[in-house]
């Protein structure tokens, strides 16, 4: 038989008040590794969703409003890097019909080699 502890509250107010170091205290013990928040909860007689928004208040509080500065070193800018010789492109032949080709090297940008067959399908 297991024994569970059981808080009765008998004056007219009916929540609990928790000093400042009592919710410090418990959101500390959330940050140890390997803690569990459930049973951290479970053993202050705690609902999961008020000490993990007793987690959000503290933490907020202790960020820093102002925000970090970090060090900017400005360099002189980089000369652009020397460009290699390109790669001798093949030739492609697009056979149109009627006895018509369009040769292109490979490397043509696509949708300008779109463009000119619309307009030779158009003829």
């Amino acid at each position: 038989m297991t024994k569970h502890q059981i808080e009765v509250i008998t004056s007219i107010e009916r929540r609990r008040r928790w000093s400042r170091e009592e919710k410090e205290r418990l959101v500390a013990a959330t940050f140890e590794p390997g803690a569990s928040v459930s049973e951290i909860a479970r053993s202050a007689s705690l609902h999961v969703s008020q000490l993990f928004r007793w987690r959000k208040e503290l933490c907020q509080i202790s960020a820093p409003s102002v925000p970090q500065l970090v060090p900017v070193e400005v360099v002189e800018a980089q000369p652009p890097p020397i460009s290699r010789p390109r790669k001798k492109s093949s030739m492609v032949t697009i056979e149109l019909g009627g006895a018509r080709r369009l040769r292109v090297e490979s490397d043509i940008d696509s949708e300008a080699l779109g463009r000119i067959l619309d307009v030779l399908e158009r003829r």
